[in-house]
């Protein structure tokens, strides 16, 4: 669907997050003083109304009848796709559709590489990017990364890369690459279930002419095998980590110790943005040098620094008790005390228990909604390290502070949404750097983003 498939149609837009905002600033562009619809909440009607005085502002949740009013309804991400209103009004005739799809219906011959991914992706992309850049490539950066698409409508760029949440991966148009960083248990409560959140996310594939993932995960492999052009990173032949390096075959590129961004899940990351790059025909032995430059997104494993004593990382990001693992392993023989827990999405906290049975931390700090049943499922296995359980994120800080000898780690890895008490985890990690005693207003936004 293009957007002038909406002129003159009976349109709503529903959400009033940032997606939501670009969704209007593209369709007044190209629809002038068209009548439209925005669905949002009770406490965005003020803010809706001074952004575009002409909307037709609905407060609350739309039901079915609401939305079958419309011809076409632009859905922001976050709201899911399989809401009974939704499917009832699109069984009525009703069409829903989003920025991503109509971006790429106005953009059906731009070069795209799309990445998708339980954990990585945002990483991934942006090393992509930067890699691509410094081959003098110019190169958007956009997506759920933390720019819409729709904020670059009409502009023009050689490279698209395109971070996409499970969300989003359905739809995508037709691209020259898909990747796949990993597939695990996650937005249970967006899609569902399980299956359907793995079947959602490798919708990619059914989009990507070609489409590269990481042979490091059974699961991944068996559900991409019948992908005609299907191509692997993460193995001895090609992209890997191996004796400490970033290698290309038997060739050592890279020294994984000159990575800013710590931990052999980034260097993996590396592997499938150099992979990638040379997938579509560009020289990634000559962009490796550059992964030296690469700064780490804020809130994914973010040292802060050292204050009071200890050191600080910040995790924010980590919405899933897998990624909090990986946050353990890229501190490993260091003295940590790790910060998990809050909106409970149902997930299954199993395997990180049961890696604290084999390697607990110095101590385990459970809050937010899911923190009593982190804590009872820590207790049951009988973890070896002083587990404590509080309400809320300046609780948890202050009882790490009396659980962690001097020099040691507090790490906020919470391996759960912030939704029960933040609006993202990004307002997270910056309340947990100023109780940690540092500017929140320093933890700078994620370089890159946009066209360079």
């Amino acid at each position: 669907m293009r957007i002038a498939d909406l002129i003159d149609r009976r349109v709503a837009i529903w959400g009033f997050g940032r997606e939501g905002r670009a969704a209007i600033r593209a369709l007044r562009q190209r629809g002038g003083e068209q009548h439209f619809t925005l669905f949002c909440s009770a406490g965005e009607v003020d803010a809706a109304r001074a952004f575009d005085p002409a909307l037709d502002i609905v407060a609350g949740e739309p039901d079915a009848a609401a939305l079958g009013r419309f011809d076409v309804v632009v859905k922001s991400p976050g709201i899911s796709a399989y809401k009974p209103a939704l499917l009832s009004a699109q069984m009525q005739g009703t069409r829903f559709t989003s920025g991503t799809a109509l971006w790429f219906g106005e953009n059906p011959d731009a070069r795209v590489i799309a990445v998708t991914g339980t954990k990585g992706k945002s990483t991934t992309s942006a090393l992509i990017a930067h890699l691509a850049r410094a081959l003098g490539v110019r190169t958007a950066l956009a997506g759920n990364i933390g720019l819409p698409l729709l904020e670059l409508l009409d502009q023009p760029a050689e490279l698209w890369v395109i971070e996409l949440s499970s969300f989003q991966t359905g739809e995508a148009g037709p691209l020259e690459l898909g990747v796949v960083t990993s597939l695990y248990e996650e937005h249970l409560d967006w899609h569902g279930s399980r299956e359907r959140y793995v079947a959602d996310k490798l919708k990619l594939a059914d989009a990507a002419r070609t489409l590269l993932v990481n042979a490091l995960q059974p699961v991944l492999l068996e559900r991409t095998q019948d992908h005609p052009h299907r191509l692997l990173f993460g193995t001895p032949e090609g992209w890997h980590i191996g004796d400490g390096f970033i290698c290309r075959g038997t060739q050592a590129v890279f020294a994984i110790e000159q990575l800013a961004a710590p931990g052999l899940h980034n260097a993996l990351n590396a592997c499938a943005a150099l992979a990638a790059l040379e997938s579509i025909g560009m020289d990634a032995l000559a962009a490796a040098p550059a992964l030296a430059q690469f700064r780490p997104l804020p809130h994914r494993l973010q040292p802060l620094g050292a204050h009071g004593g200890w050191h600080w990382v910040n995790d924010s990001i980590s919405t899933t008790p897998l990624a909090t693992l990986a946050a353990l392993e890229s501190l490993h023989g260091r003295a940590v005390t790790v910060l998990v827990g809050g909106h409970d999405r149902g997930l299954d906290w199993t395997p990180f228990v049961e890696a604290m049975r084999i390697a607990p931390p110095n101590a385990i700090v459970c809050m937010g909604s899911n923190g009593a049943r982190i804590e009872a499922a820590l207790r049951g296995a009988e973890i070896h390290c002083p587990i404590m359980r509080v309400d809320d994120l300046a609780g948890a800080v202050a009882e790490a502070k009396t659980h962690i000898p001097r020099d040691g780690v507090i790490l906020l890895s919470p391996g759960a949404p912030s939704f029960d008490q933040f609006k993202d985890y990004a307002e997270r990690g910056r309340r947990f750097a100023e109780l940690a005693g540092f500017d929140a207003a320093a933890i700078a936004g994620i370089e890159g983003l946009g066209i360079g």
